[in-house]
């Protein structure tokens, strides 16, 4: 594997197929590596140089560049729009928990997250603030409450799912058709969904390949682009290919990936982020207690500054 490969870490599941058919039909160089436990673990590995890239959850970047306590200079900005539509998360527990009935039974319950700082537990405090379950720890105090007993971190899907059904964690979220096999088969029980209210994925750089100068990291992005813009029409050309590749080489039924297909839309330009996105994410997540509130300007600062003036293009102009 040559050294000069962008090194791009992904999530080995059904959004991926772009990905696959950028490499395999239209020139992607890249070394692709995947990241079952999620989001997460690409910034822990993208903050330590392992990846150059990162392709992943919308809140979960977010997230990472927001808080109070973010390392140094971050470690990455968000670059381009990989996935344009919401995420259904789905919100599973043990198939043999009779005392979880619904959502509401949810409350102060332990949560299981892949990783601190993952989709599944910032979408765990989305959840809580939908619900109404967030409360001031102190009357002195602006900061929330927990509104779960435990976020008993667990790594991955699989983890995940075992824990629901020993009892370390009473309930997780993660992807709907993701998790649909395991309703099928009786492992794993569904509560309830939640969606995203923003588009669900985003593309990330390093900031230390951002800082390459305009002959290595810009050029490099671009060309990363294209290939991506390709693999994404690819996918929407060849709808029979993507089933066949999900169905086989991934962990979905030919049904479950059809059904999936229908609820999915990837941007056909992958380049740039639109800043209202970035925004509206932190005012929610500030609203949720993970990030730390601000007013619009703050809020406008601090979205701007996750992003790379010049390089992508951003929009709306």
């Amino acid at each position: 594997m040559a050294e000069s490969q962008i090194r791009i870490g992904f999530v080995p599941e059904h959004f991926s197929t772009p990905i696959h058919f950028a490499q395999k039909y239209y020139g992607l160089d890249a070394k692709l590596i995947p990241f079952p436990s999620g989001t997460g673990h690409m910034i822990t590995a993208i903050r330590a140089g392992e990846i150059d890239i990162g392709i992943g959850l919308t809140e979960a970047w977010v997230a990472g560049l927001g808080k109070d306590d973010v390392p140094g200079d971050g470690g990455y900005r968000i670059v381009g729009t990989y996935v344009e539509t919401p995420l259904c998360w789905a919100i599973s527990t043990g198939a043999k928990r009779p005392e979880i009935e619904s959502v509401a039974s949810l409350k102060g319950s332990k949560i299981g997250i892949s990783r601190l700082g993952s989709g599944s537990q910032v979408m765990g405090y989305v959840l809580a603030d939908q619900q109404g379950w967030l409360s001031p720890s102190s009357s002195s105090s602006p900061s929330w409450a927990p509104p779960y007993s435990d976020f008993v971190v667990l790594q991955n899907f699989a983890n995940l799912r075992a824990a629901v059904n020993d009892g370390t964690a009473d309930f997780f979220m993660w992807e709907h058709f993701t998790s649909k096999r395991y309703y099928d088969s009786g492992e794993i029980r569904r509560v309830g969904e939640i969606y995203t209210p923003w588009s669900s994925w985003k593309i990330v750089a390093s900031t230390a390949l951002l800082q390459q100068g305009a002959a290595g990291g810009p050029v490099r992005l671009m060309d990363l682009f294209a290939s991506l813009d390709r693999g994404v029409r690819h996918f929407e050309d060849h709808r029979d290919e993507a089933v066949e590749y999900i169905s086989t080489a991934l962990d979905y039924s030919a049904e479950d990936a059809r059904e999936w297909l229908a609820t999915v839309r990837f941007a056909s330009k992958t380049e740039g982020v639109d800043v209202g996105v970035i925004t509206k994410c932190i005012a929610v997540l500030q609203k949720a207690g993970v990030l730390s509130e601000g007013d619009a300007a703050q809020t406008e600062a601090l979205a701007d500054g996750m992003l790379v003036k010049g390089l992508a293009a951003q929009f709306p102009a």
